[in-house]
């Protein structure tokens, strides 16, 4: 039996999901709640069913807690390989500093996810016929010894961060690692004695207050999942219209032997919305000719009236 490898979905607007990044971010927010929407499509180049991701969380600060929800689909192939992940959040933050300025947050987030695949839909090597110029003919058996359609993992995951909260500095510096899959369950749809490996992210970066009204955010993506290790370098700008109160914030992220992104976004009040494009600049550029993937999400973060100064969130 032949045996391939892959890492998991990721997003690349990675920290406009912050549940998805590091469960220590969870009620890490200057409001009252926060709902956040995020979905992906790529390779509809080259595939004839492209990889979909959707994301859906909800969290809220509790005093030092903090507490959430995230739900995440990601659906690929014609086989319609499907991935539907449902994990809680908690997290703690402690502030090390009396004026709340230097903090370091705890997370877990830990759920299930199911995993199924309609075999039935394959074709394979065993199933090809020479007859009327070649096909396949998926009514011979294709002696594959598939043990189960859909298959249930427990998850469970882990993260740390340091940030700088303190609104009038000039750098706003944060560094957070987390770590997925902790518990290494056995995943197989074959009765195959294999783990899902654990999966590691390293994020760096901060926020340069450059005038009271711009800003520039560079930061860094470090993963690691088995042999598979990937980078991600991106940086944000912040542009502030005064008289609309609105954010314009620009992207550039490139993830290294993979994809060169462009980011656009904005912020007004409550409300965040952005959207992202992948150019392509793997091995499979000559097929895809560039073309990778679409990305947009939307954030709405409920805030009550506050005294001016009161901010404890970090500046992501």
């Amino acid at each position: 039996m032949n045996s391939a490898r892959s890492q998991d979905f990721h997003l690349s607007m990675y920290d406009a999901a912050p549940l998805f990044l590091n469960p220590s971010m969870t009620g890490v927010i200057e409001g009252d709640w926060r709902l956040h929407l995020q979905c992906r499509t790529q390779w509809r180049a080259v595939n004839f069913k492209p990889y979909n991701t959707a994301l859906l969380s909800f969290d809220m600060p509790v005093g030092k807690w903090g507490f959430g929800a995230q739900i995440i689909e990601a659906r690929a192939g014609i086989g319609n390989y499907n991935a539907l992940q449902g994990t809680a959040n908690v997290a703690y933050t402690v502030p090390l500093s009396k004026n709340k300025a230097h903090n370091l947050s705890f997370g877990v987030q830990a759920g299930v996810i199911q995993k199924s695949s309609e075999y039935k839909l394959y074709t394979f090597d065993n199933q090809y016929v020479t007859t009327n110029g070649g096909g396949f003919d998926q009514s011979l058996a294709t002696n594959e010894s598939f043990a189960n359609q859909a298959i249930l993992l427990p998850v469970v995951n882990a993260g740390i961060m340091y940030y700088y909260a303190k609104q009038q500095a000039k750098l706003n510096p944060f560094i957070g690692f987390t770590s997925f899959n902790l518990i290494e369950p056995k995943e197989t749809f074959f009765m195959a004695n294999n783990k899902w490996p654990m999966r590691h992210y390293l994020h760096v970066g901060t926020r340069i207050n450059l005038t009271e009204t711009i800003y520039l955010l560079p930061k860094v993506l470090v993963m690691q999942q088995g042999n598979a290790n990937e980078q991600t370098f991106a940086v944000d700008a912040g542009f502030y219209f005064k008289h609309s109160q609105l954010y314009f914030i620009p992207g550039l992220i490139y993830r290294t032997k993979d994809a060169s992104i462009l980011s656009l976004g904005f912020r007004k009040n409550s409300y965040i919305g952005k959207i992202s494009y992948d150019f392509n600049m793997s091995t499979l550029t000559p097929n895809s000719n560039g073309r990778g993937g679409l990305e947009v999400s939307f954030t709405y973060i409920h805030m009550k009236e506050k005294p001016k100064g009161h901010k404890v969130c970090p500046r992501l």
